[in-house]
């Protein structure tokens, strides 16, 4: 599997191109032939990678939940042994990198995912439950006075927040990505602190 360092493969060329157009535009508003010649090939070309543009949409959603869940289990692992409070900022600093260099998965995630087929969607509400009780238990560990509903609230809370990015403006209107990361991570472990404050 590729990662960030890696050159990026077509497929993944096409679909962070696919994500940028359906941001943009929405899903019905963009037709193969647009993110072919994004990404220097013809619209029919696309259909050696994906069956079309239903399944490009559901690999960019169901990729991005299993993608957090994983990267925040090998967080978990990385810090094994260290503090609850280590982990916890381990667990904020990998989401705001996806809340900063994954801006369109975001609007995407909002405002097509009812698009899915009923099991892609149920697939994406699986992972995206097991990454926030991945959370919650974090969360009480620092903050032994959270109960369990409210460790979950305050979780999500968090992701609002921290999801708000494709907000803030276009990314050049924002202070720096190194700056707006760490904005972020106050503001999360704020929010936290205060929720368990109760």
């Amino acid at each position: 599997m590729a990662t960030r360092t890696d050159a990026p493969t077509r497929r993944e060329q096409i679909l962070k191109e696919a994500a940028r157009l359906f941001a943009e535009r929405g899903f019905h508003g963009v037709g193969v032939d647009e993110i072919g010649a994004a990404v220097g090939i013809s619209g029919p070309g696309l259909y050696r990678h994906f069956a079309g543009k239903d399944a490009m949409l559901a690999e960019l959603l169901v990729g991005i939940s299993e993608q957090l869940l994983r990267g925040a289990r090998r967080r978990l692992a990385e810090v094994d042994g260290g503090s609850a409070e280590d982990v916890l900022d381990s667990l904020v600093e990998g989401h705001i990198d996806f809340a900063l260099d994954d801006r369109p998965l975001i609007t995407l995630h909002d405002r097509e995912l009812d698009r899915l087929r009923d099991s892609d969607r149920k697939l994406v509400r699986q992972l995206q439950r097991q990454y926030v009780e991945l959370w919650v238990e974090v969360v009480r560990e620092v903050y032994p006075v959270l109960t369990e509903p409210t460790a979950r609230s305050a979780v999500h809370s968090v992701f609002g927040l921290l999801n708000s990015t494709p907000h803030l403006g276009r990314p050049g209107s924002l202070p720096g990505r190194g700056a707006t990361g760490e904005l972020l991570h106050r503001m999360a472990r704020g929010a936290f602190a205060a929720a368990g404050t109760e």
